[in-house]
């Protein structure tokens, strides 16, 4: 362990049980000590029932062994219970220590366990020329937690927005704009609130319209993007404007959502074009890519369709040309052999999961994913409607992602009005910005990434209920009592009893690394999100039930420690989440 890591007292009653099992029973040396906290006592024991057949002896007996050679440490008492269970408590001691450690150190006693870790995260990877609308959301919010909790415990990661800036629609679009030199899209030329990429998007439009009733521009159109595969110094220069005002048009987005993407981060597809011919030849070489028709494909080993016969993955189309797969191929191949990176994280719609099951499957046949190296499609739900339908505008159109936005701070600006009507303008816009974006995102992240949700405005912005308000408010309110306290540096006495609702949250908050490693272990936000709410609620309990600023010494320092470590676990795992916590709303 490092120097700042606390070991949970979880971790240690397990270790203690685990140690007593091999004193009683060596035979039973390793054995799983299955302990999980119980409403009985602190933690349960259940190993005893696990392992009596293979010592061949009563769940109980074994039990009493266990109980006679547990020797103290982080067990405080122990009761054997019905047919073997072990009810273990903790002192109130071991307790206080640690709460007083995790005070201590700057990261609230969590280690490091993915430290030496590369691991890249694949995510949000809007269309340039295109606006970011609601099917963005989910990619960007899970991906960026992701990316914040797997930073925090170590791994070095590299973020990976793989925008989609190449393709048949670029010679489209910009074969239209030279047709149509009046056509207005750059940023310093509109007015009225238009953005350069929602002008680009209309035109796009336009352009595909006339592609698809007029042959000749059709015809020029892919000339064009010959033009702009082959590096034409004109067309080249036009497309890098597109880009880049598109670029302009996420940056405000992500701003907002105050994710971490940067422009550096940014590797559309265009960037993987010159090595798609070595990825083919390696895969042919290989054997692994084979002829089909006149198409090259990689036919699986492991996929069957419909009709029992492999299902293709398209490396080169018959007319020559590439697509998504040979694209994703060469950039899981880069990812390996030039970043080296030992983790990868694609974080898509569920509906891409056969796309990334062949893509893997390609990668190990061809020696690039390696035993060493982890592939993960983290897939997710759709955002649906408040009526539990695809989420759509009343015209039927895709939400866009900035209007959506706005009306979540809308919403909780009128809430955190009603909640504070003396709020001055520039302190209420700025807790309305606040509230209504942690809003958002705690919605998509408080939910099982797997499930679909329906966005529903009204109830995200609810300062009640496993909302990113409530938790928001919990934290304002804790803070204004360390406030009222003068906020001191509390000396911690460990002879001072627990009262039960004092013991409940130091438990809790002893849990907070475990609940770290779990979302790294599953990919899991809406793990982080359960245990601040359920540390939230905690707290509110152990307030109503413990008076604390006007309790006597020493019980009133130690009663500040809970209130200081629950306000900093809060703020800490609202931030992984990439919400504020606000110190006032």
């Amino acid at each position: 362990m490092s120097n700042h890591e606390v070991l949970p007292l979880h971790g240690q009653v397990a270790q203690a049980v685990a140690e007593a099992i091999e004193r009683a029973r060596p035979e039973l040396a390793g054995a799983d000590p299955v302990v999980r906290r119980s409403e009985r006592a602190d933690f349960q024991s259940n190993a005893a029932l696990a392992l009596a057949k293979r010592a061949r002896i009563k769940p109980a007996d074994l039990a009493a062994g266990i109980v006679a050679a547990l020797d103290g440490g982080a067990v405080g008492s122990v009761e054997v219970s019905g047919p073997g269970f072990l009810n273990i408590s903790v002192p109130d001691r071991a307790l206080w220590g640690q709460v007083a450690a995790r005070l201590s150190g700057p990261r609230l006693g969590v280690g490091a366990p993915e430290e030496g870790r590369r691991t890249v995260v694949d995510y949000s990877a809007p269309n340039i020329a295109k606006e970011m609308h609601v099917g963005h959301l989910r990619t960007t919010i899970i991906g960026d937690s992701l990316v914040r909790v797997l930073g925090f415990l170590g791994a070095e990661v590299f973020r990976q927005n793989h925008l989609g800036d190449w393709g048949t629609q670029f010679g489209m679009l910009i074969q239209f704009l030279d047709e149509h030199p009046e056509a207005t899209w750059h940023h310093d030329e509109l007015s009225g609130g238009t953005s350069a990429v929602s002008a680009l998007d209309e035109l796009y439009k336009a352009a595909r319209k006339k592609f698809d009733t007029d042959e000749a521009f059709a015809d020029r159109s892919r000339a064009r993007v010959v033009s702009l595969q082959s590096g034409d110094p004109a067309t080249l220069a036009r497309w890098k404007e597109i880009v880049a005002e598109s670029e302009k048009a996420f940056r405000d987005i992500y701003d907002r959502l105050d994710v971490l993407l940067t422009p550096e981060d940014s590797v559309g597809e265009s960037f993987y074009n010159p090595m798609l011919l070595d990825t083919i030849t390696e895969l042919v070489d290989a054997g692994i890519a084979v002829d089909s028709e006149g198409a090259l494909v990689v036919l699986s080993q492991e996929v069957t369709g419909p009709d029992d016969k492999p299902v293709p993955l398209m490396v080169r189309k018959r007319d020559g040309g590439y697509g998504y797969d040979t694209t994703d191929l060469a950039t899981i191949r880069y990812r390996i052999h030039d970043l080296k990176a030992n983790r990868l994280l694609y974080v898509t719609d569920s509906r891409q999961a056969l796309h990334f099951r062949l893509i893997f499957e390609a990668a190990r046949r061809a020696g690039w994913l390696t035993d060493g190296i982890d592939a993960t499609h983290v897939a997710y739900g759709t955002v649906l409607g408040p009526d539990g339908r695809p989420f759509k505008t009343r015209a039927g159109g895709t939400v866009r992602l900035m209007d959506l936005l706005d009306d979540a701070v809308a919403r909780a600006r009128a809430v955190v009005t009603e909640k504070n009507p003396d709020l001055d303008a520039a302190k209420l816009d700025q807790i309305a910005e606040q509230a209504g974006i942690g809003a958002v995102k705690y919605a998509d992240l408080s939910i099982s990434r797997v499930k679909d949700y329906a966005f529903d405005v009204d109830r995200m912005v609810s300062f009640t209920g496993n909302t990113g308000v409530y938790l928001q408010y919990a934290h304002a309110r804790i803070r204004s009592i360390l406030r009222k306290a003068g906020d001191p540096e509390v000396t911690i006495d460990p002879t001072i009893p627990l009262e039960p609702a004092g013991r409940a949250l130091a438990l809790e908050l002893d849990e907070y690394s475990a609940t770290l490693a779990d979302v790294n272990d599953t990919l899991e936000p809406h793990r982080l999100c359960g245990y601040l709410y359920d540390l939230a609620r905690d707290f509110t309990t152990f307030y109503e039930a413990c008076h604390v600023l006007n309790a006597e010494e020493p019980v009133r320092s130690n009663r500040l420690a809970l209130c200081q470590l629950t306000a900093r676990t809060l703020k800490h795992g609202l931030g992984l989440l990439g919400i504020t916590a606000p110190e006032r709303m």
